[in-house]
């Protein structure tokens, strides 16, 4: 069986799937490991160092992606310069293994049928603690908070610790946390860790303790509808829980230095926490850093991919976020993929068997055909 690491074509893709660690574990099982010239050169990782872990290399792109029986990737399939998409470049009955964007691209979904690929999609894989090794939307996540809150404290123009000085006190940074997932509690725990005062909301009163263990002070609305979603994910809620919502927090982003959103739901635009009105509100100087720009933004006024300064409000919309620390991001996607490779490969030999949970989960298109009805459904919905 052979397993081809794919060299990422997507613009500012930093990361590779799979490390020379990572790829020694799976030769040392007698797997056939292949890499793609300079596949792991963004991050650091020579073609030298994997050749040395037991992969070959291999500089003929169309000859890596037409042998591989498992292709491992980080983004969606792209469109290649010459005009061909990466998915003609697969192997008809072939494994695909990446970051595929299913709900908000299910397009790609199709054409991976039609390919007859089987395509397990990463942002799939369920949220249970048996596949918590494999969970590579938590994994990135974490590295998303982290950085925001970097980001956000090289653009103040203030502390964020509070500092007793000859010279005087200085005040510590108030920030604003919204959204307590995985990516929200690392930006709590990276901001605390900073001296900053910290602040969290999320719509779903479970994260309240974590919040609150790791230092911050929980903002809680109370809502009369379910906010949880599979897995663990927050909910797309009512225009009428929206609201509520937003008046609640309005005076907690109007006194914040910064306030850093992570609000997203899958598939779907991400919802508005910050309107135009709260920004007005804001002090001059303060930083939004908006993690869901590449959804459309929770705040009104980002653009993702941008820094625009809005009535002297900074307001930061970063795209790929993790990609900016490809070392540790393809370290944790590496452990992430060959965790589920673990579970696929017996005895040498590669089994999609659908009575396991993640498989199942996971698992897009399969037999030329899209099984996850959600994906039909998104289909569906561009269609029309």
């Amino acid at each position: 069986m052979k397993i081809a690491v794919a060299k990422e074509i997507e613009v500012c893709e930093r990361r590779v799937a799979l490390i020379p660690d990572t790829v020694a574990r799976l030769v040392k099982q007698g797997l056939e490991v292949f890499v793609e010239t300079g596949a792991g050169e963004k991050a650091f990782f020579s073609d030298a160092a994997y050749e040395a872990a037991g992969a070959k290399i291999i500089s003929d792109t169309a000859q890596l992606w037409g042998e591989a029986d498992v292709l491992l990737k980080v983004s969606p399939p792209q469109e290649r310069e010459d005009g061909r998409s990466e998915i003609d470049l697969l192997k008809s009955g072939s494994v695909l293994i990446s970051f595929l964007n299913p709900l908000g691209n299910p397009v790609v979904a199709q054409k991976l049928a039609n390919r007859q690929i089987t395509a397990l999609s990463m942002e799939l894989i369920p949220r249970t603690t048996r596949a918590q090794s494999m969970d590579a939307l938590s994994s990135q996540a974490s590295l998303a908070g982290y950085k925001a809150v970097l980001i956000a404290a090289a653009a103040l123009p203030k502390y964020f610790p509070m500092l007793t000085t000859a010279a005087g006190t200085i005040a510590p940074a108030k920030v604003f946390i919204m959204g307590a997932g995985v990516a929200g509690l690392q930006a709590i725990a990276t901001a605390r860790r900073l001296g900053a005062v910290v602040e969290a909301f999320d719509i779903r009163p479970a994260v309240k303790e974590e919040v609150q263990s790791l230092g911050a002070k929980f903002v809680e609305v109370k809502l009369e509808e379910e906010t949880v979603a599979a897995g663990g994910y927050a909910k797309e809620i009512s225009e009428d829980s929206k609201k509520r919502t937003q008046e609640l927090v309005a005076e907690h982003v109007k006194n914040s230095d910064v306030v850093i959103t992570t609000a997203q739901v899958p598939g779907r635009k991400a919802p508005q926490l910050v309107t135009q009105e709260m920004v007005a509100q804001m002090k001059p100087g303060s930083v939004i850093v908006d993690l869901a720009a590449e959804q459309g933004g929770n705040c009104a006024c980002t653009e993702a991919g941008k820094d625009i300064v809005w009535n002297g409000v900074t307001i930061i919309g970063p795209i790929n976020l993790p990609s900016s620390m490809p070392v540790h991001a393809s370290q944790l996607y590496a452990k992430n993929v060959t965790s589920l490779m673990q579970l696929l490969i017996k005895d040498k030999a590669l089994q999609i068997n659908f009575s396991d949970d993640i498989v199942d989960a996971a698992c897009v298109t399969h037999a030329g055909e899209i099984r996850n009805q959600r994906v039909k459904d998104a289909l569906q919905a561009v269609a029309v």
